[in-house]
Formats: structure tokens, sequence, C-alpha cells
């Protein structure tokens, strides 16, 4: 069915009204389960430079799980939303105004109350600053599916965004368009009898009790984070999970030597620095993986449990794993498995099993928490503030999401509470809070503005970039961006900013947790352990560069790895500016862009140059060459008879698709960051 926007907020009593002319009926209350949103903006025109015409960028979102936007369906019809909101995830970044690009990670989709000019607008969510207004959409919801899609938004630039923009001519006028599809849940059902009147009551238990389509485990506590011995300066610690499955379908949960159950890691986060203690937010331990064994049938998180326990976790049912249990020190090695999709080898396939101990000897950190006496001693880290995280990974949501597309719940499996820390070197630690499901700890850095990553949607897992600037004395900031890897296989290599002209830079820093050392079948090339090298530094007059070894130079290199976060720091004479910082990774795939802070100043312009040859060696005359920037802008230059191009004046510190054409041959187009000259962006014909 589609349903033409009007503007109308209809609450149950008025469909109640309705329904007294045509006999008894059934209203649902339904909520988002989950969702995506599309957002294609016309930079030019937002930045005030004329419709850019194809030249738009589009912006992609996930849906908050269980998001309060509500609407009501009266007997499998759309009657409309009423006053509630979605918030958005971002899945990437784009070269966007200021306010609009620290807002990024924090946006909601707003229904706003009857009465209002528009029905529909995206606004910050804990500014409350509105930056479009959504009028022209049509919805179309299929009860058989329980699927809304919000098509052909127009997004209208409000008066304060205007405003914000120094442009206030251009409040009302099109900067884009969006387009939403949710699946939806019951909440609650209303039967109205033939009299009119209305008999509402909550949706019964659903038998299968999760609410989200396919299994879905997610960490539903972090209860009795505790030291369990120590080691030199060092200690080690583990925190209790509660596992809870919000799907529909039991999640298989089979012991090893079986290969097919969750894999649960551990880390330990600490909030410091500056005057209000949280300039800086660092990851100071983290644990090899507990292999899950034995589900039981708790409830923890109050979705009902359908009693299915033992080799899976029935729907709505949780499964608590003590501090003890998770300390082991019979915890298998990360390196064996694949975060993304959850594969790792069976436990009896011999010098592959993902949990063997012969050939070490523990010691009281081995396999836990690993942290330093020294980030953890009160009287070294006053005023600091301490985050525990819990994480699932499991290869049944992947498997299910092959065959079930749209019902893929890879990245919510991370949770995380805060604790206060008492001790200088045996510590103890008191909750603060409860949990926050699905989320990972760097949410709680206070201030900070945070864009999530994802390389290859679909292939690979997620991240983030999370960044802060300060200014702790006059003429001085200090920029400071934490990189996390929550569940990419490919791992992080490189981190790389681009500066302004005449930016001078101080106490350039490096920060990443404790690695476990090397043992006998850890997963690891040689059994030799993850490299616990220093990044490389390399600053240029055009940006600043932290890289580990590649790929070919140490398989075992000190890359960003998952569930795993590294700081990148510095001070600098330049106030703040947007720019965009390059990752790169270590397995497989191109860099990408992501949306931050840096000094300040004139961007830089460099050259970039190249040959074009035949597959030869013989230069190409008059091939095309092109180069394409990060908003659809492309220049192309032509080879001189010897096959060389160059291209003048190009902003650095960027990522360009570069391709060339000839008549007689062809090429394969590729992406070049430029982060100074460019001497070798060659080209061979296929």
């Amino acid at each position: 069915m589609v349903f033409f926007d009007n503007g109308a907020n209809q609450s149950l009593t008025e469909l109640a009204k309705v329904q007294r002319n045509t006999n008894s009926g059934i209203v649902k209350k339904m909520i988002v389960a989950t969702g995506n949103v599309a957002m294609d903006l016309d930079l030019n025109r937002l930045n005030g430079k004329g419709s850019g015409g194809s030249a738009l960028t589009s912006l992609r979102f996930d849906v908050e799980q269980d998001s309060f936007f509500t609407i009501l369906v009266l007997n499998d019809e759309l009657r409309g939303p009423i006053p509630s909101s979605m918030p958005i995830i971002p899945k990437g970044s784009a070269a966007l105004p200021s306010r609009l690009g620290a807002s990024l990670g924090q946006l909601v989709i707003e229904n706003l109350p009857s009465g209002e000019a528009h029905e529909l607008a995206v606004r910050d969510a804990k500014t409350g600053f509105t930056f479009f207004y959504i009028e022209g959409h049509l919805y179309d919801f299929s009860p058989i599916d329980q699927v809304l899609n919000i098509r052909m938004g127009r997004l209208l630039m409000t008066k304060e965004f205007a405003s914000e923009l120094g442009r206030d001519a251009d409040a009302g006028s099109t900067v884009g368009e969006i387009s939403i599809s949710a699946t939806m849940r019951t909440i609650e059902v209303t039967q109205i009898t033939d009299d009119g009147q209305v008999e509402s009551e909550t949706l019964p238990g659903d038998p299968l009790n999760g609410t989200v389509p396919g299994p879905d485990v997610v960490v539903g506590d972090i209860i009795g984070l505790q030291q369990f011995g120590s080691s030199g300066s060092r200690v080690g610690l583990a925190v209790g999970t509660t596992s809870c499955n919000y799907g529909v379908v039991d999640l298989n949960w089979n012991a090893l030597p079986s290969n097919d159950h969750p894999a649960i890691p551990q880390n330990l986060y600490r909030m410091s620095g500056g005057a209000s203690n949280n300039d800086r937010f660092e990851q100071i331990g983290q644990s090899s993986v507990k292999h899950a064994f034995t589900a039981l049938t708790q409830n923890i998180c109050s979705l009902g449990c359908n009693g299915v326990g033992g080799s899976r976790l029935g729907s709505g049912c949780s499964d608590p794993y003590t501090a003890s249990l998770n300390a082991g020190p019979n915890l298998g090695s990360k390196a064996w498995i694949n975060p993304f999709t959850g594969a790792f080898p069976r436990g009896d396939s011999g010098a592959t099993n993902p949990n063997n101990h012969s050939g070490h000897v523990h010691d009281g950190t081995s396999h836990r928490v690993l942290t330093e006496m020294a980030d953890l001693n009160t009287t070294l880290n006053t005023g600091a503030t301490y985050f525990a995280e819990g994480q699932y990974v499991t290869p049944h949501e992947y498997a299910w999401c092959q065959t079930h597309p749209g019902e893929c719940n890879m990245n919510n499996n991370v949770s995380y509470r805060q604790y206060s820390v008492s001790g200088t070197t045996s510590f103890s630690f008191s909750p603060v809070g409860n949990t926050v499901r699905t989320k990972p700890a760097i949410n709680a850095w206070t201030g900070a503005t945070q864009v999530a990553i994802e390389p290859a949607p679909g292939v690979d897992g997620i991240g983030s970039v999370a960044y802060k600037v300060t200014n702790p004395s006059p003429g001085v900031w200090h920029y400071e961006y934490a990189v996390y890897n929550q569940n990419l296989d490919r791992a992080i290599q490189s981190f790389s900013v681009p500066l302004g002209a005449d930016a001078v830079l101080s106490n350039i820093g490096f920060y990443m947790p404790l690695q476990h050392p090397g043992s006998t079948f850890d997963g690891s090339t040689g059994d030799a352990g993850f490299s616990s090298t220093p990044w490389a530094q390399n600053l240029t007059a055009v940006s600043m560069t932290w890289s580990s070894e590649t790929l070919a130079q140490n398989p075992n290199a000190n890359a960003i790895r998952w569930a795993t976060m590294y700081n990148f720091r510095f001070d600098s004479n330049k106030a703040p500016q947007t720019v965009n910082a390059t990752v790169g990774f270590f397995k497989t795939g191109q860099p990408i862009t992501v949306q931050v802070q840096a000094p300040s100043g004139p961007t830089a312009a460099v050259s970039v140059s190249g040959r074009v040859t035949s597959s030869t060696g013989q230069s190409v005359y008059m091939a095309r060459v092109s180069m394409t920037d990060g908003n659809g802008v492309t220049r192309t230059a032509l080879t001189n008879p010897f096959g060389y191009y160059r291209f003048l004046n190009v902003t650095a510190g960027a990522s360009y698709t570069m391709g060339a054409r000839s008549k007689e041959y062809s090429f394969t187009s590729r992406a070049v960051q430029v982060n100074d000259n460019v001497t070798n962006a060659d080209f061979v014909a296929q």
C-alpha cells in the first residue's frame, strides 16, 4: 500500500472514532526492528556553489535496532507515523559542512508533533539542532513482510542550518533526497469493538521470544570485573559476560571441538587527561577469547526465554559466564578467528586447534585482560574513569546472513560498562551504572566525535575513528585520534592526517594496548605472536602518517586487529578545520577517507604524474588520463609522445580515482592516495 504524506498524525483514540463507522478492527502499534537510510546530498548546493547536477554524494546509515519510530497500522493498512524518532548510524563519511559533519554520528530522523509545518525532520539527537525537513515523501507498507519504505523525500535546508552557514536566503531550498527502509515489529495490539470501544493490550509473548529476524547474540550484561593474577608489573583481569539472543532464531552454541559457537574477547579502556580527565580514551588491556559452551536458559534481558538451551541459545534466552569462567586461563588466541564471518578451525584439528595450550606455561596474566599496573594505579591516574567491554563473535549469524539477506546481525555484538578502580598493585573494581548494550566502549568518550567506517559492506566488518580537539593553552591545540577495529578481518595498517600550510607539530604520539606473547599453536605465523613494534611516524609538509609494517614485510605486524583500538596524537600551533583523514588496511582493500579535524591553514597543492605504456613497455601517445576527487569532480590530461602526463595543483590529503583510456588499449582504474607529490602513478595496458 502506498500512502502519500499529508502531515497528519492519528492517535489510537482518533482511529477508534474512524472505526465507529466501519465496524470492528485491529490497530497495531509498530516500531523499527532494523532498517537503513540513504541520503543523496547535493554538496555544491549545500555549500552555496549552485546546483551540482549529477554531483550527488551518497550517505548510507543503519537505523539503530529497536528504535521507537512508531507507526499505526489499521487492519493491515498504514495510517501513518506518530511523534517519535529513529537514531541513524553512519556507514561512511563525506566532506560535509563542519556543523553537519560534527553531528553525523548522532543524527535522528524525527516525526514531529501534529501542527508542525513539516512531518519529518533530520536533527542532532544531542543538541536538538535541526538540519533538514523532509517533504514530498511516499509511504509504502507491506503487511506481509512488515516492511515500511519511505521514498522520494526531499531534504529542505532549515532556517537554523541556513543561518549557521551564513546563507539565510537558502532556508527551504532542496539540497538532496532521502529514502528509508525499515523492518517493523509490533509492540501493542488494540482491538476496536463494534461499538467503537478501545481495548488495548500489550502484545502477547511471541513463542520465539526474540524480536530481531535471524539469530542475534548481544552482550546483555557486563559483570564482576576482577583481578585474577599478576606477573611483574602486569596484572591479569577478567570480566563476566551474559549473552542474550535477541533473534527469533535459536543461536548455535556447539562446544569445542565444534567450531559453531561464539568466541568472547574482553577489553579494558581508560578515559583521562586534561582538566576534565576526558581528553583521551585509550585501550589499556585485552584478553584472548573464551570459547562458549552449554547455553543456559535464563532471561536477563527480559525478552522471555523460549526454554531452548544446551547446544543452542534459545530465542530470547540469556547465558551467563562469570568472571572466573572468562578468566581461563585456557582461553584461545584471537589470531585463529575471522571476526566478521566468525570462522575458526575445529578443536580436533591438531596443530590448528584454536584452544591448544600444549607447549607453553601459564602465569597469572596468561590470556587474561593483560594490563600494566601503572595504568590502574589510582595514585598515578587521579580522576581517570575505566570501562570494561565484552564481545561475542559467532559463525551462525554470518551463515544466516548469507542465506537471508537483510537479516545480518554481526555488527551489534559489543557492550560496555563503567567501573571504578581501587588499589596501586592489587586492584578491586566496582560497577558504575548499567551495561550499555550493543555499543563499543569508545562511545563513552566524552565530547569526542565518532565516525563509523565500513570499507566493504557485506564482505567485512566495521570500525570507527573518534577524535577530539582541545585548546590547553593559548595558541596550542591538542589533537587526539582513536582508531577502533570492531570486527574487520582485514585489519588496519596506516592512519594519515592532512596538514594545513605552516602547521607546526610537536609531542607526536602513539599508544596501543599490550599484546599477549606468542605461544605454540597460537595461530600467528611461526607461533611468534603479534608484534608490539610502535608504528612508524612520517611527518611531511602536508601530512602526518603513522603505519605498521605491511603484510608482505611481516605477517605478524602490529596492525590494528579486531577488538582493538590504537591512539594517535600531537599538538599544533593551528586551530582545527574539517579534513579527510586516510585509513589504510593490512590484509586487503583500498584505503578509505574519514572526515576528522586537523590543523588548519591553506591546503597544500602538489603534483601527480606518471607514464602510460603498453604491456610490452611501449609509450602510449595521446592517452587520456582522468583523475576524480571524492566529490565527483574530474580532471583529465593527455600523454606526450613518450607516454608521460602530469597534473598540477592537486589538493593533498585526499584519495583520487584515476584511470586511463586509449583507442588501442584498455587499462584498470585504481585509487591513488595523494599526501605529497606523486611521480609513479603509472598505467600499463592489460
